[in-house]
């Protein structure tokens, strides 16, 4: 069973901690009465991982005054500190908390009061209630990266991570999803291939290969569309994402960046494509058309033209 640990500190006195259940209450000393001048007391509230704290109050009064000098609740939620005053107070006297329903930024909470040497009349203070909740991982704020490259799965006390179909994440890492992308095999004599999800931002930590494979006598030409943007380096050639092209004759590339690159005529039937990228950037790829020139080796054979025709006359 998990628990909530309650910091308790009075005075100048040394901390004890206190362990209980995942709800429980808080509140000003000497509460439903008055409290004293120069009181000060902290508590810290833990809940366990994947867990925030939801903070309430019941009860509040506490002497008003400008900016909360004199007597003051601090609560710290999401990045930023309150300091309660008591009801009623407006503009910079702040506010009373009311109906209002504080969070902690993670799984620990602080909560400060604070009295000082004098009250010009009797104050009863507060009287909270906390209790730890389970924190929605897969909800992100705008702005914010989300946990998970492609689905996000919340459960208690965690979330998980998992891929959409043709792509696979690194166990051992729990790092970006890679694509399944190697082995794609082109035989019709023009297609189109493309990064992937082009010209959405491609995978991160792939390594894609594209075969195009024809008869002898063909001769393939690659033409990119659209846009082409792959990650570069201003001063090294193509270090993080890389788009090369190789034949049994010649190289080209590595091409990166955002200049569309040539029409390029490899005078081969047989053409390998290989992307690899790294593991950040936000680029969109490339996308290639492939046509031929030539005629394959059937049609180049004597024999076999001849062989066609007397099957055709008999």
């Amino acid at each position: 069973q998990h628990s909530v640990c309650l910091l308790n500190t009075l005075f100048s006195g040394c901390p004890s901690l206190l362990s209980g259940p995942m709800f429980g209450r808080l509140a000003s000393p000497g509460f439903p009465g008055e409290y004293a001048n120069n009181q000060e007391q902290r508590w810290t509230l833990m809940a366990p991982p994947g867990y925030r704290l939801r903070l309430y109050f019941t009860h509040f009064h506490l002497e008003l005054s400008y900016l909360c000098e004199y007597d003051y609740v601090k609560v710290p939620t999401r990045g930023t500190t309150r300091t309660l005053p008591r009801a009623g107070g407006q503009g910079p006297l702040g506010r009373a908390p009311g109906n209002d329903t504080f969070y902690s930024p993670a799984s620990r909470l602080d909560v400060t009061f604070r009295s000082d040497y004098s009250n010009e009349k009797p104050f009863t203070g507060f009287e909270a209630f906390y209790a730890a909740e389970d924190i929605d991982e897969c909800q992100v704020p705008p702005g914010q990266a989300p946990p998970c490259d492609h689905h996000c799965h919340n459960h208690l006390g965690g979330f998980y991570c998992s891929c959409r179909r043709g792509y696979v994440q690194d166990l051992t890492t729990s790092g970006p999803l890679s694509a399944l992308c190697s082995g794609q095999v082109f035989t019709n004599r023009s297609g189109v291939l493309s990064s992937p999800e082009y010209p959405q931002p491609y995978p991160k930590l792939s390594s894609c290969t594209y075969s195009i494979h024809l008869e002898e006598g063909f001769s393939i030409i690659l033409d990119f569309l659209g846009s082409f943007d792959v990650e570069t380096h201003p001063d090294t050639l193509c270090p993080y994402d890389s788009l090369k092209i190789q034949t049994d004759k010649e190289e080209y590339g590595p091409f990166c960046g955002t200049t569309l690159p040539p029409r390029i005529e490899t005078k081969s039937n047989a053409v390998t494509i290989t992307f690899v990228t790294d593991h950040s950037g936000d680029h969109t790829g490339w996308k290639i058309h492939y046509t031929t020139t030539g005629e394959g080796k059937w049609a180049l054979d004597p024999s076999r033209r001849l062989f066609l025709v007397c099957q055709g006359a008999t």
